[in-house]
């Protein structure tokens, strides 16, 4: 289960049900295997009578959430696999939920192309790694040595929920 759950049971219904918040989108597991996306979110949280308990986000937040690029290995360098440590994910289970989603490392370069100099290098979230939340990825092409500490963009798509 993604991190900052809350439990709740619905007096009306007695349908117990967790309340999830994932870089500032809320999501509700109904029956504990599947996350259902809020959208209609004044609606959907007054019928619940939770807002207190949870922080509501606020129009136009973004659909991904940070990490940072650190090296894959102490002795070889193993360019083709980069570890991730996303945001808020300090256990196995948490980064759990985000296998297969998408990865971009965002940079500027010197020369313009196609009227932009912003430029994409996109990858995936592949499995995790270790106990501490750090995740394996997988880039199209290679993220260059310089981007070790550097900040990726861990997109909440596509979504399995």
């Amino acid at each position: 289960m993604p991190p900052h759950c809350i439990e709740h049971l619905d007096e009306r219904t007695n349908i117990t049900f967790s309340i999830c918040e994932v870089s500032s989108s809320i999501y509700i597991d109904l029956n504990e295997s599947r996350l259902t996306q809020v959208t209609a979110i004044g609606a959907a949280i007054s019928a619940i009578s939770v807002a207190s308990a949870i922080q509501i986000p606020e129009q136009g937040t973004s659909r991904f959430c940070y990490g940072r690029h650190f090296e894959t290995r102490r002795v070889t360098a193993d360019s083709d696999r980069s570890l991730i440590q996303i945001e808020g994910v300090n256990d196995t289970k948490a980064a759990n939920f985000y296998l297969g989603k998408k990865i971009a490392f965002v940079y500027r370069a010197q020369r313009e192309i196609r009227g932009t100099k912003i430029r994409v290098i996109w990858g995936k979230v592949t499995r995790p790694h270790g106990i501490a939340g750090v995740v394996r990825a997988q880039f199209r092409s290679n993220l260059p040595p310089k981007t070790f500490g550097a900040s990726v963009r861990v997109m909440l798509y596509p979504s399995s929920i």
